[in-house]
């Protein structure tokens, strides 16, 4: 595979783990009325979710490409 297909592909599959990760923080405040197990599944899924984006974004970085984030 052509390494420019490569981190091409990477770099959407790091945008969609980052979008998943912003909703799913942005899920916390949702259900926040429904009581204390609900926030803390919401935030057990938010932080594996970030993990996530973070683990993209760390391979990315070994690869040489820095994605800064617009804010």
């Amino acid at each position: 595979m052509n390494q420019s297909i490569a981190h091409a592909e990477l770099i959407a599959t790091f945008r969609r783990a980052e979008v998943d990760a912003d909703h799913k923080f942005g899920l916390i405040k949702a259900v926040e009325k429904k009581g204390p197990k609900a926030i803390q599944t919401a935030v057990e899924t938010a932080a594996k979710a970030a993990k996530r984006r973070d683990s993209y974004a760390k391979k990315l970085n070994v690869l040489g490409v820095s994605l800064l984030r617009a804010s």
